[in-house]
């Protein structure tokens, strides 16, 4: 369908971002994930995404502190049934309010599922393994965990979060001021310089989960098999922004040398492009940056203004059914003989158990923190100018 039956028009645009990511994947090229939008809330992460993200594709995810808050309502203890219906999109929102009925477009839930969840952090952040500083990325690795006990106890589906703990996929948040999630730690935070509490010692580190993001990034280009990356982008915001910036972080910052950007980017987002905003900027507005690689964005890069949640349930499937047939001819005729016969195949037959990079993270940080040391020189002379 995708490769036969969409010849031209915003049809056409489909059928090259699914071309892009059918070649990224055949090369074996290290997927990052940008998501922004109530992915978790609405559902969808259990139709398309966590298929997606199980086939060993995904290197690390980027998204924001909502989808992580949301992500744990199905667990909550008495909403095993699920908390989320579906209303109309222009219905009485007075009315709902009333009745204490929270609408996210057309997803529906009752406001205590709110307060169940704020009670369920507050608590979880006064457990011992939360009383210290660290990253964004360990902290949520940690937080799916906890979401896997509760959705284990609940008897319902995986979460989000629970499926990139089990897969060891890291996951950022660009903004985590910005969410429901940071503002109980804001909570706990409050009660303790106001006396109520004697200690909260939980705190992100801003600065080594940006250097944890450029490490990955770093490995794709250098020690990944693919010695390439590949980006798919779903929606903009922070998110696409955090995805994309550790190339600038590593070449213009750090000043590192032979630093290249993604050589696959895929876009679809809704904003449209003459609004100068970095949600609807092209792949090739980000070669300017440096973000993108110059010397094959022409073929490899497409960007398509639609909403992401009509298409992508097609095209992971188109994309699963790819794996699932180079599967079943691996049985019948052999991994390497079907290899030599479609060298795509081998690509997507990658383990299923995927790159697990939050396990690799700290000799990854150390190699980078290495390399910083190595760069001494240029650090020093980028600290000084001439200041009025």
């Amino acid at each position: 369908m995708f490769m036969h039956c969409l010849p031209a028009f915003g049809g056409a645009f489909l059928r090259r971002i699914y071309t892009i990511l059918d070649t990224a994947i055949g090369h074996g090229c290290p997927l990052t994930l940008s998501i922004a939008g109530p992915i978790t809330v609405s559902g969808q992460h259990q139709t398309w995404l966590l298929p997606l993200l199980e086939a060993g594709w995904v290197a690390y995810l980027s998204t924001t502190d909502a989808v992580c808050y949301h992500d744990g309502h199905r667990s909550l203890r008495g909403y095993e049934k699920g908390p989320v219906h579906e209303v109309p999109i222009f219905g009485d929102d007075a009315e709902l309010r009333d009745e204490g009925t929270i609408r996210v477009t057309d997803m529906a839930f009752p406001e205590q599922v709110l307060l169940d969840q704020d009670r369920f952090l507050s608590a979880l952040l006064q457990e011992p393994e939360f009383q210290h500083k660290m990253t964004g990325t360990e902290f949520r690795y940690r937080l799916g965990a906890r979401y896997a006990k509760e959705e284990a106890r609940s008897g319902v589906e995986e979460g989000l979060l629970a499926a990139c703990h089990r897969l060891a996929i890291p996951v950022f948040v660009g903004a985590p001021a910005d969410g429901s999630v940071f503002l109980n730690s804001m909570k706990l935070w409050a009660m303790r310089e106001a006396g109520l509490i004697q200690a909260h010692a939980f705190d992100l580190d801003l600065h080594a989960e940006v250097f944890e993001a450029c490490a990955y990034h770093r490995w794709g280009l250098f020690e990944s098999d693919a010695k390439a990356l590949a980006t798919l982008i779903l929606g903009g915001g922070v998110p696409k922004n955090y995805n994309l910036q550790p190339e600038p972080a590593l070449g213009q910052i750090l000043g590192l040398p032979d630093v290249r950007g993604y050589e696959f980017d895929v876009q679809i987002v809704t904003a449209p492009v003459t609004d100068g905003s970095l949600s609807s900027c092209f792949p090739a507005e980000a070669v300017t940056w440096g973000k993108v690689d110059k010397d094959t964005y022409m073929h490899s890069t497409e960007s398509m203004q639609a909403d992401y949640s009509t298409v992508l349930p097609f095209m992971v499937k188109a994309l699963l059914d790819n794996r699932g047939r180079y599967a079943k001819l691996a049985e019948e005729i052999g991994l390497e003989a079907l290899v030599a016969k479609e060298p795509k195949a081998r690509g997507y037959l990658r383990s299923t158990a995927g790159y697990r990079l939050y396990e690799h993270r700290e000799p990854l940080v150390d190699k980078l923190k290495s390399a910083v040391r190595d760069n001494e020189k240029w650090l020093t002379e980028s600290l000084h100018y001439p200041l009025a």
